[in-house]
């Protein structure tokens, strides 16, 4: 089992900058591969992002790559959501979550843990 906590989330202008961080606590944080989700209002939960267990491999859902970078630090059971650019339309609650094993999946169905969550509004 592990526990996840999202922080980072905030107002901001368009344009700007955010990072959100996710820590695990609980079983090896370095056992899963991570994820980040989004989800505005009572709308699917979308995939964001997701890393390999030692970050090695990367993966972005088209509408944000070039923008946001995920990143993990297995020592500090922490993953990482740097978001650059932001739009209003990247407005939305973000989640972390956690994947025991070696796949990194896009579908929220195949997650096994996750955050509460972390509101972004990004204002134009």
């Amino acid at each position: 089992q592990v526990q996840l906590v999202e922080s980072g989330g905030g107002l901001v202008q368009a344009g700007g900058s955010l990072r959100l961080s996710c820590a695990a606590s609980g079983r090896a944080f370095s056992s899963y591969t991570m994820g980040w989700f989004r989800q505005v209002s009572d709308k699917v939960r979308e995939f964001v992002a997701g890393i390999s267990r030692n970050g090695d491999r990367l993966y972005y859902a088209e509408s944000i790559k070039g923008r946001f970078t995920i990143s993990r630090d297995n020592v500090k059971n922490t993953v990482y959501l740097q978001m650059n650019t932001l739009q209003p339309d990247d407005t939305a609650v973000y989640y972390c979550a956690a994947k025991l094993g070696e796949s990194v999946y896009r579908a929220e169905s195949r997650m096994d843990h996750w955050g509460k969550g972390t509101l972004v509004t990004v204002s134009s």
